[in-house]
């Protein structure tokens, strides 16, 4: 049985949009994306994750130069750089967890926007420069970066192996 709510058709639908139109991004949405990010559990409801919003074509040019997918981050009207504050961090696992459901959230949120993103972590070998183009120090670690735009078209398919397969045991 498949519920069948707003939620799970857009778990169901997502999928990672990696060309998009010239249309910009508004900020307000760029914050409704955040806003659905930080409700994302955290241990100790500690919070730890930031974000860096990203509008700016001469920073996004240079955040390009340092991924194999310049081509996506050039492309994309927004990027939305995600974060650990360290300073917040208390278990490292946990807390990297949480920065997953943090972006898992925002992924959701950008589908519900009638948007599309890509979560990018090929440019995580660079993060330390990715710091030094956004101004940040080493507190903030990069958990990645989303690439978010209206979609060029929305027809990418995905598969998914049998439920039968993930299911160890049922006891």
């Amino acid at each position: 049985m498949q519920p069948n709510t707003p939620i799970f058709d857009a778990i169901l639908c997502r999928r990672s949009i990696r060309e998009f139109t010239a249309e910009p991004v508004s900020t307000e949405k760029l914050e409704a994306i955040v806003t659905a990010g930080i409700w994302a559990p955290s241990g100790l409801n500690n919070q730890p994750w930031r974000f860096v919003l990203i509008k700016d074509k001469g920073i996004r040019d240079e955040l390009a130069t340092l991924t194999h997918y310049s081509h996506i981050v050039q492309g994309a009207p927004a990027l939305i750089a995600v974060y650990l504050d360290t300073e917040k961090m208390y278990d490292e696992v946990k807390d990297h967890q949480a920065a997953g459901a943090c972006i898992q959230n925002m992924l959701l949120c950008t589908e519900e926007l009638e948007l599309g993103a890509v979560w990018l972590g090929q440019i995580l070998k660079n993060k330390k420069q990715v710091n030094t183009v956004l101004g940040l120090d080493d507190r903030f670690d990069l958990m990645a970066l989303l690439a978010i735009g209206h979609p060029r078209n929305h027809n990418q398919q995905s598969r998914r192996n049998p439920l039968s397969e993930f299911i160890l045991k049922r006891l």
